[in-house]
């Protein structure tokens, strides 16, 4: 598989990577634009760092390839960074790593993706979770409780890597 193909919602190995950046920068300067924020140089470099994978990276790791690049930043302004791309929806919290990866689906029109984590090679992606969140919202009001945020996060295993584990 070559081009932009991909296996199931995860990109398939050798894909064109160069086209997804492209692709994501797009997606973040309108996302920006219609926000009425900038995208400033440093807001876009911290965009580039996490876009250049499929993988969630630590704030302190984004800093150090920054830093590789740049010469030293301080954290608090890769940390505003982030603030900035959350904001815009440019970017996705893994909460349960405490890291950052691009959006890369153009198909979400909602703020509620479901996150699908492989514990194999460490990729990420995002499906469509109206219906799961709808699920959790209506559970809750059974409960009479009113949530202020809801994360799912599903960590397991891309075709990739399950077809690896069973040879």
């Amino acid at each position: 598989m070559t081009g932009g193909a991909t296996t199931g919602s995860f990109p398939a190995p050798g894909h064109d990577h160069a086209h997804c950046i492209e692709q994501a920068i797009q997606r973040t300067e309108a996302a920006f634009s219609t926000r009425g924020m900038r995208l400033t140089p440093l807001r876009r470099s911290v965009f580039i760092e996490i876009a250049s994978s499929h993988q969630a990276l630590g704030a302190y790791e984004i800093l150090e390839r920054l830093s590789k690049k740049k010469g030293r930043l301080a954290p608090i302004s890769v940390y505003r960074a982030l603030e900035a791309l959350l904001a815009a929806g440019a970017v996705h919290r893994l909460e349960s790593r405490n890291a950052y990866f691009a959006c890369h689906a153009a198909h979400h029109t909602t703020r509620e993706p479901v996150i699908l984590a492989c514990r194999g090679c460490g990729r990420i992606a995002e499906v469509p979770g109206e219906e799961v969140f709808e699920a959790i919202k209506t559970a809750a009001a059974l409960a009479d409780f009113r949530p202020s945020s809801s994360v799912v996060e599903i960590i397991g295993l891309c075709a990739i890597c399950d077809r690896t584990q069973e040879h």
